[in-house]
């Protein structure tokens, strides 16, 4: 539950506040290859990963599978617009190792949301952060080399480099697997 307390941790929200919120969530295990939530399908729920790696991805107009994102230990697994709009999902998120997570159903969700005021503040503070990243991550696709790239991704997200596939790490740079591992080798050469 300790995962829970640091995704939660906001100025507004009382340490009772908080044990609400937690008393919300369920514990949910995930296999290696497990889906949390497939294309079409309307997320009803959300995740609070504790242990594990999870992958986003879509296929592009020649069937290619692209990773989007990752989601890793204390974040959070989330497909926004499904899940509040409660549309079909254009996504895939797939457990890359066995994850440990916690869930919560969006209608426990938006009780707590509403009643609880920093719940909230805590909202808008994170979806802020999410379109933070966005934002960075989507410039520097255009204005970052793919070594540049490689490296921001393995010195903020290391776990990513240690439990994801190759292929879903240069899809996800925007690269081939031949390209990411000349740049690989060029940096265990620099060092």
């Amino acid at each position: 539950m300790s995962v829970l307390k640091r995704i939660y941790q906001h100025p507004l929200l009382s340490p009772e506040d908080v044990n609400t919120i937690i008393n919300a969530h369920e514990k949910v295990h995930f296999k290696k290859g497990d889906y949390l939530l497939k294309k079409d399908q309307i997320a009803k729920k959300y995740f609070c990963v504790e242990k594990g790696l999870i992958r986003s991805y879509v296929y592009d107009y020649e069937g290619n599978d692209i990773t989007t994102g990752f989601v890793g230990e204390n974040e959070l697994a989330i497909d926004v617009i499904s899940l509040f709009h409660e549309i079909p999902a254009v996504e895939y998120f797939q457990a890359l190792t066995d994850c440990e997570c916690y869930s919560i159903p969006l209608n426990d969700f938006q009780i707590l949301y509403h009643s609880i005021k920093g719940f909230n503040e805590w909202g808008r503070a994170w979806m802020s952060g999410s379109l933070f990243e966005l934002k960075q991550r989507t410039i520097s696709m255009i204005t970052e080399s793919a070594s540049e790239r490689y490296k921001t991704l393995r010195s903020k997200h290391p776990q990513i480099l240690q439990q994801s596939p190759l292929k879903y790490i240069a899809s996800y740079l925007g690269i081939t697997d031949t390209s990411l591992s000349r740049i690989r080798k060029e940096l265990v050469r620099e060092s």
